[in-house]
């Protein structure tokens, strides 16, 4: 009887709990599309759906790491200085892409540069020769932040240079997603890389126990080589990203060079996890390098960074903005595309008003699922005069955005909520490089590789659409 009546009182008071937090969630200032996801799994699951909720959506951004991030963001202002002159320039050159960098210049926090060349490369045979050469310059640090490490040859063959540099007096700091590289990596991989002389962190590590706390993950590939230079893109330290391991078929990534000033801002981003993760403080004017005036003549480069622990979804705004204001053509590659409804709405108000959008995604996934729930979205965009095209080669994972010959953004993030988020990110936002036009010729030349989607095979039988609609719904929450 007295085990009936708490039951009954557990029962009730989870109910309850499920119903106010309902009201909660439909206050809060979110994404719709996690709002009705979270709503409607409550509705369907009122026993234990709030309970799930305070389990899964108590994460970094609240308490002690959150407070942690934002401190050193704070903090690392004064070394990012504008300059006034920069953007005066760019302002009169570039009227209609004012808004792009007064939004991340004010909310992002990073300042445009002029005195900065860009390099593209693709794909990541292409890159490594490059990345192995630039590590063997280095003369007093290196930075690294990946999210997937794997020991393999890739990986050994940069380890290789590190541990000499380290020897010979370089200082040498790597960070890791611990749950990206928990199946590549063995535990406690830091201890190894210590041994070496290399300071080492595993960023968030994965606990078994806490396992619905991993949620935000650092997501970000940055190298930094003296404060000379910097690196970003999709491509990880693992040699499917340069095709000597096949997992996917064909395995088209790409990734960045930076020189000049702009490697401040990639310097500052990673010295700012880097001591948020250890609740740290030190001078990062130590690591910062004077580039000589007009030392590189390649337009302008804006480095960004997001964090889930702010209510700035940094990466969405710069890809919604380079949306918004074309006027001639947009072309994204990306791995994934699940996307919310005011991303998907900007893109087809810019097809349907004469804008050339084209999306290239991977016809062989690494997750069928979100392949499935990517292939949702292709009618209605198609229908909007979008051109989807999936590259049949195998796997797409760059993350790139082109529009109008002057602009372009390459980095970490998806088109997906999970990337858009709950991720740490980084990227570049470029604007009349010679970067952006190598990046729209490796797209193009991409294409006859890739099956154009027609309206006929956008359509899909009422069992498939059902399933779709059902993925749609729970994206949110994948």
């Amino acid at each position: 009887m007295i085990w009936f009546r708490a039951s009954r009182f557990i029962i009730v008071a989870l109910y309850t709990l499920s119903l106010f937090i309902v009201i909660y969630v439909v206050n809060r200032r979110d994404k719709p599309a996690y709002k009705i996801a979270w709503i409607i799994l409550m509705l369907t699951f009122p026993l234990f759906g709030g309970l799930l909720y305070l389990i899964l959506t108590w994460q970094v951004k609240s308490g002690k790491f959150r407070n942690n991030v934002k401190e050193r963001d704070d903090e690392s202002a004064s070394y990012l200085p504008f300059e006034e002159s920069v953007m005066e320039e760019f302002c009169r050159e570039h009227g209609s892409h004012i808004p792009k960098v007064n939004y991340l210049s004010n909310f992002a926090r990073f300042p445009i540069y002029k005195n900065s060349r860009i390099s593209y490369y693709s794909p990541g045979e292409e890159f490594f020769p490059a990345l192995l050469s630039e590590l063997e310059k280095a003369e007093r640090f290196i930075f690294l932040e990946f999210f997937i490490i794997a020991r393999d040859s890739m990986w050994e063959s940069v380890l290789e240079i590190l541990k000499r540099k380290a020897a010979l007096g370089v200082e040498i700091r790597l960070m890791y997603d611990d749950m990206g590289c928990i199946s590549s990596l063995p535990p406690k991989y830091y201890r190894e890389m210590e041994s070496y002389g290399i300071k080492c962190i595993a960023f968030n590590s994965f606990r078994p126990i806490w396992s619905s706390l991993q949620n935000n993950r650092d997501h970000r590939k940055i190298i930094v080589i003296d404060g000379k230079t910097a690196v970003t893109g999709g491509i990880n330290l693992a040699d499917e990203y340069i095709n000597k391991k096949k997992r996917f078929g064909y395995w088209k990534d790409s990734a960045a060079i930076i020189r000049g000033e702009a490697v401040r801002s990639f310097t500052v981003m990673f010295l700012q996890l880097w001591n948020a993760s250890l609740n740290t403080r030190e001078d990062y004017s130590l690591y910062f390098t004077n580039t000589p005036k007009d030392s590189y003549n390649d337009g302008y480069i804006l480095p960004y960074s997001d964090a889930p622990t702010d209510d700035e979804n940094v990466c969405e705004h710069v890809y919604m903005q380079i949306i918004n204001n074309a006027r001639k053509y947009v072309y994204i590659e990306t791995p994934y595309f699940i996307i919310d409804d005011s991303m998907l709405s900007a893109i087809i108000l810019a097809a349907k008003s004469g804008v050339d959008i084209r999306i290239i995604t991977p016809s062989v996934p690494d997750k069928k699922i979100v392949h499935m729930t990517t292939r949702s979205y292709y009618s209605a965009l198609i229908e909007a005069g979008v051109r989807i095209y999936e590259y049949t080669p195998g796997f797409i994972h760059s993350k790139i955005v082109i529009s109008d010959d002057d602009t372009a953004t390459i980095g970490t993030a998806n088109f997906d909520f999970r990337s858009l988020y709950l991720h740490f990110e980084c990227g570049a936002l470029i604007f009349d490089s010679k970067a952006v036009g190598d990046m729209k010729k490796d797209f193009l030349d991409m294409l006859p590789c890739c099956h154009e989607i027609t309206k006929d095979e956008a359509k899909r039988n009422i069992f498939v659409r059902f399933g779709q609609s059902v993925l749609r719904i729970i994206a949110p929450l994948l």
